[in-house]
């Protein structure tokens, strides 16, 4: 078995280990992907001459062997092999003989991870606009059904104005879709197409027929500068993750909404209980665990948005190996917010709203600047309106009225 790349002396053990670190485990996720665009690159090397018509039979077959072995679990990728695309170059090899030794003609591993991550790239950000889309409907059902529900306004923490259960949860709805712009765009940047661009300076020699393999490949465009194409790496992973950050911020919000409202002081609102744990040790708890994570996991992305931004800050341009470590924060940054927005959906679907809490909660205080503009409408100046109704409720508490804010 061999390497993407060869020396005359063998490394170490231990350090070809840390050399790969934990992308034979991380790859798994890219097998199918890679051999999509292996498939395009075979098919543009027949094209130009480079492979015959059997050469290129004997790959397509063995790209589909590889690629149907993978969905069974059966394509182990070892710590020896570094990562996928040495693995399947390696299975190419052996079971396709001199067309797996040619495949990798005018590609370098560079710009090879890079096409596998824009493929891998795109169907997540496609699957997060859809289960962005489930968590708007979640929420549409609830305002649908008891938008007009009344429910108190919160300033610092403090009950504030009346409010609705559809303007409370239509803003978490407006903050969604602006995700989902946000995500539109890091989707459109996504969508070119760095096969060709090789080690970061493009291929000489060989006539490369880069549109023809974004085109097969789906992509709307290549990109263009060689260079460009390795200084993206890190830079594209870090907008999705900031993405994902944003997407996760919305969430970590709601879920303490969500939280809170729920609690016996409040009551406001009942979780599903099939979406709620036990506790070991008191009987009577119901404990909301799937907010409490959903809550803790914007932190998570968060933080993974950090690492890529800190790994790739301040390198030179061209290829860097730092990049390598970006790989994982991406995966565990887009699985978490990919999980979230399915838990909230689904704790969204069950939620309950209490009226006649929520009724009570609404209480004549809240109603002060409503009270206030009421002056205002009969011709009183706002500011004597506003001294009135605040001596009013002094008075209604009996006591003086202290502090500022808004």
């Amino acid at each position: 078995m061999s390497t993407l790349w060869t020396r005359a002396d063998q490394p170490d053990p231990w350090l070809q280990s840390f050399l790969a670190g934990d992308d034979h485990v991380l790859d798994l996720q890219l097998v199918p992907y890679d051999c999509r665009a292996s498939l395009a690159h075979a098919r543009m090397l027949e094209r130009i001459g480079v492979l015959t018509v059997a050469e290129l039979q004997s790959l397509e077959e063995g790209l589909a062997e590889i690629e149907e072995l993978a969905a069974q679990g059966r394509f182990p990728i070892t710590a020896a092999d570094e990562d996928c695309h040495t693995a399947i170059e390696n299975h190419l090899t052996q079971h396709c003989g001199e067309a797996g030794r040619k495949i990798h003609t005018g590609r370098s591993r560079n710009d090879q991870v890079l096409t596998a991550l824009r493929l891998w790239e795109k169907d997540h950000v496609d699957q997060l606009l859809g289960m962005l889309v489930a968590y708007l409907d979640a929420l549409y059902a609830i305002r649908k059904a008891q938008g007009d529900v009344a429910l108190p306004g919160y300033t610092h923490m403090q009950a504030a104005m009346p409010t609705t259960v559809d303007v409370w949860l239509g803003s978490y709805a407006d903050a969604a879709r602006d995700d989902h712009e946000l995500l539109s765009l890091v989707r459109r940047l996504v969508d070119r197409c760095p096969l060709g661009t090789a080690a970061g300076f493009g291929v000489p020699v060989l006539a490369l027929d880069r549109e023809g393999t974004a085109a097969e490949l789906g992509f709307a465009s290549v990109l263009a500068n060689p260079m460009y194409a390795q200084l993206s790496r890190g830079r594209v992973e870090a907008l999705l993750l900031a993405a994902c950050s944003q997407v996760m911020l919305g969430l970590s919000r709601l879920a303490s909404d969500l939280l809170l409202f729920s609690t016996r002081e409040f009551g406001l609102l009942a979780l599903p209980p099939s979406l709620c744990t036990g506790s070991s040790l008191m009987p009577q708890k119901r404990n909301p665990d799937v907010l409490e994570l959903i809550r803790a996991r914007f932190h998570v992305v968060a933080g993974e948005e950090a690492k890529v931004r800190a790994m790739t800050a301040g390198l030179m341009s061209g290829y860097n190996r730092d990049v390598q470590l970006t790989k994982g924060p991406l995966f565990a940054g887009v699985a978490a917010t990919v999980d979230s927005l399915r838990a909230m959906a689904m704790v969204l679907a069950g939620l309950g709203i209490d009226v006649d809490r929520c009724a009570a909660a609404v209480t004549d205080e809240m109603r002060a600047t409503e009270r206030a503009m009421k002056l205002v409408s009969e011709g009183v100046p706002f500011r004597d309106a506003y001294r009135r109704v605040a001596a009013e409720e002094a008075a209604r508490r009996e006591v003086k009225p202290e502090g500022r804010g808004d």
